[in-house]
């Protein structure tokens, strides 16, 4: 199954309709354009009315059937002001949850939470906090997650056949410390148990794509041959999902070319049943992760699409404010095909 066979099916099944949240960016315009005229979902654009069809008209795209909502005028504004208070629990006045409203990362993200709309991308101009700090604040991680990751999948085509594999945490957490209860001291979330649950969200996640996932925690240790950095955290991580999930196929801490090359893994771990054969990588650290998937997009000839969010409650994603329009419609396209 190619890479978006089983999106594009899911739209087809049932109607979806996405929230873009820069809806006067070009990219953003020229991708909606698209996904109208191929009858794709439906596309909800963020912005001055005016402003966003003027845009369009510069640009030469047609938009004409999007829906188009400026926060500033939008009917149902006052509700959201109320739902926003009462999900903040205290944290935000009514005045500082209107100010948040009038922005489009936030106005967005509160039409996804009260079912206007199944998904959001954005991220063409806002940052990854930007993104992240409504989606957290509003429609909130899953039961039982304690934290949003994120996970990369890379695709390439080598003799005729579609290679996928699939990279988490590159994008989110930039390292994994235990949560500490302020007022006891204890230890509320070990730093292991969040590495274990981003291996556990990655693989649920490259499984939707259609790879079988065969899990590798990386370090620059495998089995112990090394030792300090990220070394015990990796294979903490590993004990960690194997009991959060025994049917989970996790192996580790593995250097990279015990993970991928099975002429390493007979030497160094030949029990294994995931080393030189691994499809999914887990970075103890963020600098790994986003300069693993960079190398593995500009020499090994991947195409990359994410940041795919994990761990919320509805479908959230985000864009490099250096996309270009086809990594807008492709995200798109991935985005609304992952909501429910």
């Amino acid at each position: 199954m190619g890479m978006f066979d089983k999106l594009l099916a899911n739209l087809k099944a049932k109607r979806k309709t996405i929230v873009l949240t820069e809806g006067t960016d070009p990219r953003i315009l020229n991708a909606a354009s698209r996904l109208l005229a191929e009858d794709l979902m439906d596309v909800i654009l963020c912005g001055n009315v005016d402003e966003v069809k003027a845009a369009a008209k510069e640009n030469g795209y047609d938009v004409s059937k999007a829906t188009i909502l400026d926060p500033l005028t939008y009917a149902g504004f006052n509700g959201m002001v109320e739902t926003m208070v009462t999900l903040r629990k205290g944290k935000m006045t009514a005045e500082e949850c209107a100010a948040a409203l009038k922005k489009s990362n936030y106005f967005g993200t509160m039409l996804v939470k009260m079912g206007k709309a199944d998904a959001l991308l954005g991220g063409a101009t806002y940052s990854t906090a930007d993104t992240v700090r409504p989606a957290l604040q509003l429609v909130k991680t899953k039961p039982g997650s304690n934290l949003v990751s994120s996970c990369f999948i890379l695709v390439r085509e080598k003799d005729g056949v579609e290679e996928k594999i699939a990279m988490g945490d590159c994008a989110i957490n930039i390292s994994y410390e235990d949560t500490i209860d302020k007022a006891t001291g204890a230890v509320k979330v070990k730093a292991a148990d969040k590495l274990a649950e981003v291996a556990d969200e990655t693989a649920k996640t490259a499984s939707f794509f259609g790879i079988d996932p065969k899990v590798a925690v990386l370090s620059f240790s495998t089995y112990g041959s090394g030792k300090g950095g990220t070394v015990q955290l990796s294979h903490d991580a590993v004990l960690a999902a194997r009991e959060k999930d025994p049917n989970l196929v996790i192996d580790g801490e593995f250097q990279f070319d015990a993970a991928v090359s099975p002429v390493v893994a007979k030497t160094k771990c030949p029990d294994s049943k995931v080393a030189g054969q691994a499809n999914t990588f887990i970075f103890p650290l963020i600098e790994a992760g986003n300069i693993g998937y960079k190398i593995a997009q500009r020499l090994g000839g991947y195409e990359a699409y994410g940041p795919i969010l994990q761990g919320l409650n509805a479908p959230i994603n985000d864009l490099s404010r250096g996309c270009v329009a086809e990594e807008v419609y492709k995200m798109a396209i991935i985005t609304a095909g992952m909501a429910e």
